[in-house]
């Protein structure tokens, strides 16, 4: 069974910084995209930032210059940097892991970041 573990939320001031990270187990297939999503109260689920397994990444414009993602594909593991965080980046932050093969997509728990003002 595919399990997706997240860390490395919590509570931080505006311009702090956190380190987000997420270890997927249990499958033995290619793990091709890996990438982090928010949902803040209220709004729907969107994409923060996203990394293929060649290191193609893509963000959200709200992020951009200020989050960065990386991944670690012998350990299955994604992180997500983020710097200079404002209290409009207070959400709960999931982590999502496409296998291709297997057209299928697997989530997270999720983890709360929540920053003050």
């Amino acid at each position: 069974q595919v399990q997706v573990v997240e860390s490395g939320g919590g509570l931080v001031q505006a311009g702090g910084s956190l380190r987000l990270s997420c270890v997927v187990s249990g499958t033995t297939f290619t793990i091709n995209v890996m990438g982090w999503y928010r949902q803040a109260p209220g709004k729907q689920r969107e994409l923060v930032a996203a990394i293929s397994r060649g290191g193609m990444t893509n963000y959200a414009d709200s992020v951009k210059g200020r989050f960065t993602i990386s991944r670690d594909n012998a350990k299955n593991t994604v992180y997500l940097q983020m710097n200079s965080l404002k209290p409009e980046d207070t959400a709960v932050y999931y982590c999502n892991a496409a296998v291709l093969l297997k057209a299928a997509n697997y989530w997270g728990q999720g983890t709360q970041v929540t920053v003050s003002s």
